[in-house]
């Protein structure tokens, strides 16, 4: 049987993970550094050591910046036409600041998903 906590069935994947807070409870940081998990979790003291996401928020990270980036050059492109050295020394940067803006909520969100899922999968 697994260890239920009371906001077990209060906390929204997404919620948690999009304000990178515990699955469990939704309330303690999930993260102690820019992408490291937390070991325990400050408030409910769910061991998110265990956690783990995997490659998966990158790919995610890959597959939705990259259409993003596109679609917007391709729109600059059409609309200005600027030479191909300002398109050199615009889009790394967005690329840049959009991975590290986004691996944080893709991968807070994976791991509240995989918490979710296992602790259904565990009563049955």
């Amino acid at each position: 049987m697994p260890d239920l906590h009371p906001s077990d069935a209060l906390t929204s994947p997404w919620r948690a993970g999009l304000l990178c807070r515990c699955p469990r409870c939704g309330q303690g940081p999930l993260f102690a550094g820019l992408l490291t998990v937390a070991p325990v979790c400050k408030v409910c003291g769910l061991d998110l050591a265990a956690q783990d996401s995997g490659d998966g928020p990158a790919v995610f990270v890959i597959l939705v910046l990259g259409a993003l980036v596109v679609g917007l050059a391709l729109a600059v492109e059409l609309i200005f036409a600027p030479p191909l050295w300002l398109h050199m020394v615009l889009w790394p940067p967005v690329i840049l600041v959009g991975a590290v803006a986004l691996l944080r909520p893709f991968k807070a969100t994976l791991i509240a998903f995989q918490y979710r899922h296992r602790l259904a999968g565990l009563g049955s």
